[in-house]
C-alpha cells in the first residue's frame, strides 16, 4: 500500500445495503456461484440486518469491500461466537490494504459485541485469503501449532441430496 491514509471499514448503513447487495453479487459472479441477484440479495440483507444478528461492514467510496458477519449464541461459553460468512473487495482494489482493514474490523467489531470466537471458510486454492486470515491469526490447525488440519464442511438441504448436489465455499 502507498503513503496515502489506511482504508478505514465502516459498519454498512441503510444506504449502503443496495451496494452490499452488488457486492454479494459480484462476488458470487465472480467464483461461478448461483447468485439470485442484486436485488433479493440487498432485501435479504435488510432482513438480516434489522434482526439484529448479521452486521456488514464495508470500505471505500464505492463500496469497494465488505465483511458480513453473522452472530449467534455460543454453547461453550455465556458469549456470543462470530462467523465471518463474506469477505469481499473487489478485484481491481486487491492488493491494497482493503481486506486486511475488514478482517481487522470484523475482530474489532466481534469483541465490541460480545463474541469470544470467531469462524469462517475458505478454499484451499484461495492462498492470498488464507494468507490474510493466518496473518490476522486465525488457523486451520487442531492443538496449535502443529495439530490436525481442520476441515469445513457443507451440505444443501434443499432440492436433491448427496454429494452432486453440495456447494463449495469460497468465502
Amino acid at each position: 500500500m502507498s503513503g496515502g491514509p489506511a482504508p478505514v471499514a465502516r459498519l454498512a448503513g441503510a444506504d449502503d445495503l443496495v451496494p452490499a447487495g452488488r457486492l454479494l453479487d459480484g462476488f458470487n459472479r465472480e467464483y461461478g456461484e448461483p447468485t439470485p441477484g442484486t436485488g433479493r440479495l440487498t432485501a435479504r440483507l435488510r432482513e438480516l440486518v434489522d434482526a439484529g444478528d448479521t452486521a456488514v461492514l464495508v470500505i471505500g467510496a464505492g463500496p469497494d469491500g465488505l465483511a458480513l458477519l453473522r452472530f449467534r449464541p455460543s454453547l461453550w461459553s455465556s458469549a456470543l461466537e462470530c462467523h465471518l460468512a463474506e469477505l469481499y473487495v473487489v478485484p481491481a482494489l486487491r492488493g491494497r490494504g482493503l481486506g486486511r482493514a475488514l478482517v481487522d474490523a470484523a475482530i474489532a467489531l466481534a469483541r465490541e459485541r460480545g463474541a469470544d470466537h470467531m469462524d469462517l471458510g475458505t478454499s484451499e486454492d484461495d492462498v492470498a485469503a488464507r494468507a490474510l486470515y493466518e496473518s490476522a491469526g486465525f488457523t486451520n490447525r487442531e492443538r496449535l501449532p502443529d495439530g490436525p488440519v481442520m476441515y469445513v464442511y457443507e451440505r444443501s438441504l434443499s432440492g436433491e441430496s448427496g454429494p452432486s448436489s453440495a456447494s463449495s465455499s469460497r468465502s
